[in-house]
């Protein structure tokens, strides 16, 4: 089956995956059609951005557990199937190694 290193390697570059496409603004362009922003005043005169998924697309793209779910299919698929896609899982396992590092040290 799988080696702990490659479970590690495949949940990293699932969860950078993920991240870039539930969050990450490079990415804004694929969400946008299926989400609305919009800017309200809380009690306190604070302009606040609340995002409100539309339709079925929309509530899967702001889902972190539902992307997740399809970003570790694509892993697998890259991993196991496409000839060199080893090396899409190893650059996303580092960039979310290095995201995991970067929020970690941030906050100290």
């Amino acid at each position: 089956m799988f080696t702990y290193m490659e479970i590690i390697l495949l949940a990293l570059a699932t969860f950078r995956f993920t991240r870039l496409i539930v969050r990450d603004s490079i990415m804004e362009w694929i969400r946008r059609p299926f989400i609305e922003v919009k800017v309200i005043k809380n009690e306190h005169g604070v302009e606040e951005e609340w995002v409100e998924p539309k339709g079925f697309i929309g509530e899967g793209l702001s889902c972190q557990w539902c992307v997740g779910v399809w970003s570790a299919l694509i892993m697998l698929f890259f991993y196991i199937i496409v000839p060199y896609g080893e090396w899409l899982v190893l650059l996303l396992a580092l960039a979310g190694l290095q995201s995991i590092i970067y929020t970690w040290v941030d906050r100290q």
